[in-house]
């Protein structure tokens, strides 16, 4: 997720952050390179200008010059300023009024409204405890309705069918009397999209919302499309009284220029952001986060979220337990550590929320990101008699090719597998006993690739 912004800013600040002395000149030159990386970022040329001026005003006045340590002061103030231009805090839905909440949901065609839709209602019913219907008012597109019915299903949401025959005003005052009967507490109204902003759609789309009456209006729009995200926005703001914006397709986008520009040129806040293809993958937007995400310094209070969250806690207890009283580590808890990772979307989820990853070479960054080992050590272990998964030691050349074989896979990767499992064994041994933590911190020091931008860990 905006991987060149990301790349070009620390290349750029890594060169001032460990300066003793800040100077004019080379606060100039620094910016100079700052303002060309968002640029680049496809970033809208108002909010550029104005995030350069507010940075070069703060860092040539005595917040850097009386700092100890001015380089690591000024990229304080880079972030500082990116949080100031992606909205300060993350605004929560209004959803405080007679149920049903509506929800309506604005955007082009080909922006994910739909999965977005079910997005939302899975995170609001998993997260926010909330009863949830969906309903689409997308007259055009018969698949439109069918894909919602599909995706409703999955995430537990209940669908209020429509028909291509009615009129779109219909579909809502049917959906609402629905809700209000089967007392949903929120009822989410998926809209059709165009293919570009006309005076038809406009029309129609101010008709659903005067009859739906919702409490949040949220533009849906791909981040892909740069700082013409943040002008389609505004275009709809002028027609819409739109309470919010939700970004799609982050994790497709490279850039960023959506993220910075749409708060500054809308005023209208980022809600969400989708960050992947699966039904799970929305997120609150957090512009704190998200600079720490882009500046490379990660994002530990989302990973902690996301642990609590996808990680069996009976099934983790069971293991430090186990750990502690010296038991062994078998293979059969290797898989369940690998089954919670694929619970949490896989090391390509994580990578980007790791603090000090900018320092990580692409080649190193590329090698943890690629789930794939992680489905083949799976796939060996489960290829495994109960015996071998208990005692490892017994597994021998010809169990290594039966294993081999039924995995799909050959006895190089099976031999991989035992000496990743046993690395694993031997951090587990050194959390029993005084100072096992800090062994075992050590110990993932040494498995992080090379280039790796985990500090040394110390008492």
């Amino acid at each position: 997720m905006f991987d060149n912004l990301s790349d070009r800013l620390n290349r750029v600040l890594k060169k001032i952050s460990g300066k003793g002395r800040i100077t004019e000149d080379n606060i100039k030159s620094t910016l100079r390179e700052v303002r060309m990386a968002l640029l680049e970022a496809d970033v809208a040329l108002p909010v550029v200008k104005d995030f350069v001026t507010k940075i070069k005003y703060r860092a040539l006045g005595k917040e850097v010059k009386s700092s100890l340590s001015p380089g690591q002061a000024f990229l304080k103030i880079v972030k500082d300023e990116m949080i100031v231009a992606m909205g300060q805090a993350n605004e929560k839905l209004d959803l405080k009024s007679t149920p049903p909440a509506i929800i309506l949901m604005a955007g082009l065609q080909g922006a994910g409204k739909t999965t977005t839709a079910a997005k939302l209602a899975k995170y609001l019913i998993e997260r926010e405890k909330k009863s949830v219907m969906v309903v689409s008012a997308d007259v055009y597109r018969p698949a439109a309705i069918d894909q919602l019915e599909k995706v409703a299903n999955e995430v537990g949401a209940q669908f209020h069918p429509s028909k291509t025959t009615d009129k779109p005003e219909k579909i809502v005052k049917s959906a609402i009397e629905q809700a209000k009967k089967s007392f949903s507490d929120v009822l989410i109204i998926d809209t059709a999209g165009r293919l570009a902003i006309d005076d038809e759609m406009m029309a129609e789309i101010k008709l659903v919302h005067a009859t739906a009456k919702p409490i949040e209006t949220l533009f849906v729009v791909d981040s892909m499309t740069g700082q013409d995200a943040a002008n389609t926005a505004r275009a709809f703001d002028e027609a819409l009284p739109l309470t919010g914006v939700i970004l799609t397709k982050a994790d497709g986008d490279a850039r960023g220029g959506a993220a910075l520009s749409i708060r500054h040129i809308t005023q209208k806040p980022i809600k969400f952001i989708g960050i992947g293809e699966k039904l799970d993958a929305l997120e609150p937007f957090h512009p704190e986060r998200i600079a720490s995400r882009i500046l490379g310094m990660g994002d530990v209070l989302s990973l902690i979220e996301e642990v609590e969250r996808n990680v069996d806690r009976e099934k983790a207890e069971k293991l430090a337990n186990k750990v502690v009283k010296g038991q062994t580590f078998d293979l059969e808890d290797f898989k369940e550590q690998l089954q919670q990772m694929k619970n949490m979307g896989g090391l390509s989820n994580l990578v980007d929320k790791l603090p000090g990853m900018a320092n990580v070479s692409q080649a190193a960054k590329d090698q943890l990101m690629n789930d794939k080992p992680t489905r083949q050590m799976e796939a060996i272990i489960c290829s495994m008699t109960p015996k071998e998964k208990a005692f490892p030691e017994v597994i021998n050349g010809s169990r290594k090719r039966r294993i081999a074989e039924g995995s799909g896979t050959d006895v190089q990767a099976v031999n991989r597998l035992l000496k990743q499992f046993k690395q694993m064994q031997k951090m587990m041994k050194k959390m029993k006993g005084k100072g096992g933590m800090m062994k075992m911190m050590r110990g993932l020091q040494n498995m992080m690739p090379p280039g790796g931008g985990m500090p040394p860990f110390k008492h």
